[in-house]
């Protein structure tokens, strides 16, 4: 484990438990839910790569090639593998200092058919945490790619998120995509309700603007500003459960066969970056 500490923020970093945070408070209070004892979904947060979220039964085609997934977290998914291999993975220390620790992990196209090297740089300064997270195609053909970051934020009664996107996706019992509705102005599909209000797993796209959480208990706002790269946010909020999820990522579930160009397309020793930033305010 590391610890950096800021002002009233404090980060602790956990690289073997696949590259996660093990917590994010600020004044005292959790930001992030703690980690907990378990599978790596019992995270406080962690990073996703080389694909977010779902491909359908594993099995995609690229360049004439039919490739074929196993389930990587069967406890979770026994269908489709889900959230890459990032987060299976143990991670490396590369550099640690005060303000910054920086991790990676290599895969070894085993599971995923491409080898890479992914590489995770956590900051934390006195204007919050700023998580940037890194993927370089090592092998000698073109990689699809994607990136993403998967906090857990605690779900209190009154916990309520706000952010606007053109489109939210219906999904099946799989929550694999079905149905895309699209509005032709930006809008917070919430409408202001609390987060707890509506039990979802879905994506939304077109993301205009930051994403906002808010705390009312602990008088407590959350910014979350992610780069221009990752337009579209998987909310995750499960009936009964002391958590919810608000994931930017840079594509949709099963983007690899939805259409032409739903995943990166890296050339060999080509990097794909994306970073979120998540700054916390006094919500009087």
């Amino acid at each position: 484990m590391l610890e950096l500490n800021s002002g009233d923020y404090r980060v602790v970093i956990d690289p073997e438990r696949g590259g996660s945070l093990a917590a994010f408070e600020w004044a005292g209070h959790a930001i992030l839910r703690a980690s907990k004892p378990g599978t790596m979904s019992e995270t406080a947060c962690f990073p996703i790569v080389p694909f977010s979220n779902r491909i359908e039964a594993g099995q995609f085609e690229m360049d004439g090639n039919t490739f074929q997934l196993a389930p990587n977290a069967p406890s979770l998914d026994g269908n489709n593998p889900i959230h890459g291999f990032g987060w299976l993975s143990a991670w490396e220390v590369v550099d640690a200092d005060a303000t910054r620790v920086v991790i990676q992990h290599t895969h070894d196209a085993s599971e995923w058919p491409w080898r890479y090297r992914a590489r995770q740089y956590i900051l934390l300064g006195e204007n919050g945490l700023l998580l940037q997270l890194e993927v370089t195609n090592l092998d000698e053909t073109v990689m699809p790619a994607g990136l993403g970051f998967h906090p857990y934020f605690p779900r209190r009664a009154e916990a309520l998120y706000h952010g606007l996107h053109l489109g939210e996706w219906s999904v099946d019992n799989g929550c694999l995509p079905t149905r895309l509705v699209e509005l032709s102005e930006p809008a917070d599909w919430w409408k202001g309700a609390p987060v707890g209000s509506r039990s979802v797993d879905t994506v939304y796209t077109g993301r205009h603007g930051p994403l906002t959480l808010i705390w009312p208990d602990i008088a407590a706002k959350a910014t979350i500003k992610p780069s221009e790269n990752l337009p579209f946010t998987v909310v995750y909020s499960p009936h009964g459960r002391d958590f919810f999820c608000v994931e930017p990522v840079s594509h949709e579930t099963d983007a690899i066969n939805m259409k032409p160009g739903g995943m990166a397309a890296l050339a060999p020793r080509e990097t794909m970056q994306a970073w979120m930033h998540i700054e916390i305010e006094s919500a009087d």
